[in-house]
């Protein structure tokens, strides 16, 4: 692994809490990563989740594209979002990252943060934007930011385009791995950890392609029905931390532990909250055939060994969550347009091929699907680097 090109570690003046920023490395002077907020956030997590980044951009790059890659960072302030001193400590960390985030460091919404938060605090901060480092590599600035916002704007069934598309890349690469292994989707179980932006839409996309969500865990703890889930009916009850109203249960739905997801008898787990969620002593309760990593890194790498042992596939998420971000630039540098039709049918044929080079390349080097997406970013930088340039 290489050494970030920078780290550092901020501390608030007011309440001693930490913030953190990692770039791994740059393209085109630029780098791209969200910021993260949750109690016990580390410097060592943001800088695994800074060289996810750059992984990410390397395998949606297609030299037929508009969107030229960026290079991977990532931004991390550790706090309980819902605690009252939250929003003040997130302004002050970006008033304090303004010079970064104006010349290198594009950032977005990540765990514990909506972007309408962000753009809201990075306003306060005296921001423009918080992706405007990305804005002199543009053509034509001004119609990017405006099928930028005009996407943002869109709504499916009263969610916005945004928090959709994350979980429609999700789905597609579950999907995507049934399909490849000859199980149809009606019939196919699924639990669901967290309900937030990605754990909704993942739900919500899978239950439409014909899967059933026996299982979602919150905060509270796992909600599970063998029958299935009412999904729309839970994300209708969901509060903005996708914490269910225990009002909205049917009969048949049955409130257990907050592990309970990870037993659930289903085919596909989804950990789409913390990361970290899966690690050497919880696996053994794991009883489904593949792991769909919504989140940033949910499986401990010695969990995933041991999973790997019992004939679980870890899908992993610099593939399978990388759907959002590449939306993002897709958008902005004009491959697509803002419409959800084109968001998802751009989204479903990205991830897809993605999923299947990189499963396709596990088993011709009989290795694991981590191993074969960290080797096709491997084959795909050192192009990247000649076409473009870097700083690592």
């Amino acid at each position: 692994m290489t050494t970030p090109l920078m780290s550092l570690t901020w501390t608030d003046h007011l309440t001693g809490r930490q913030g953190f920023l990692v770039v791994d490395r740059l393209v085109r002077g630029v780098s791209s990563g969200g910021l993260r907020m949750r109690e016990g956030c580390t410097l060592d997590e943001v800088t695994g989740l800074a060289r996810g980044m750059t992984m990410k951009e390397a395998l949606h790059y297609n030299p037929e594209g508009r969107y030229i890659p960026l290079g991977g960072a990532k931004g991390g302030i550790d706090c309980d979002p819902q605690d009252p001193q939250a929003y003040p400590l997130l302004v002050r960390y970006l008033r304090a990252m303004k010079p970064y985030i104006e010349r290198f460091w594009t950032t977005g919404e990540d765990l514990g943060l909506t972007q309408d938060l962000v753009d809201r605090a990075a306003a306060e901060a005296g921001l423009m934007s918080s992706i405007q480092a990305v804005y002199p590599l543009l053509d034509d600035e001004v119609s990017a930011r405006r099928r930028l916002a005009d996407a943002f704007a869109v709504e499916v069934d009263g969610i916005g385009l945004d928090e959709l598309v994350g979980g429609c890349g999700v789905a597609e690469a579950a999907l995507a791995a049934l399909d490849l292994a000859g199980v149809p989707h009606a019939g196919t179980r699924v639990a669901v950890q967290g309900l937030g932006t990605m754990g909704g839409a993942t739900a919500r996309f899978l239950t439409r392609a014909g899967l059933t969500v026996v299982a979602v865990a919150d905060i509270k703890g796992t909600i599970a029905n063998p029958a299935g889930l009412d999904v729309e009916a839970l994300l209708a009850a969901r509060d903005a931390y996708g914490t269910v109203d225990r009002a909205a249960l049917r009969p048949g739905d049955r409130e257990l532990p907050g592990d309970a997801w990870l037993s659930a008898d289903a085919e596909v787990l989804v950990p789409a909250a913390v990361s970290y969620a899966v690690d050497t002593a919880n696996q053994e309760h794991v009883t489904a055939r593949w792991i769909v990593e919504a989140a940033n890194m949910p499986v401990l790498p010695e969990a995933e060994e041991l999973l790997a042992a019992r004939g679980v596939t870890v899908l992993p998420d610099v593939v399978v969550n990388s759907g959002t971000n590449a939306w993002w630039w897709w958008t902005l540098f004009g491959d697509i347009g803002p419409r959800a039709d084109e968001a998802f049918a751009h989204t479903r044929r990205s991830m897809r091929t993605l999923v299947e080079q990189m499963l396709a390349r596990a088993e011709a080097d009989g290795t694991t699907p981590r191993a074969a997406a960290h080797a096709i970013v491997a084959d795909r930088l050192p192009v990247i680097a000649e076409r473009f340039g870097w700083y690592r």
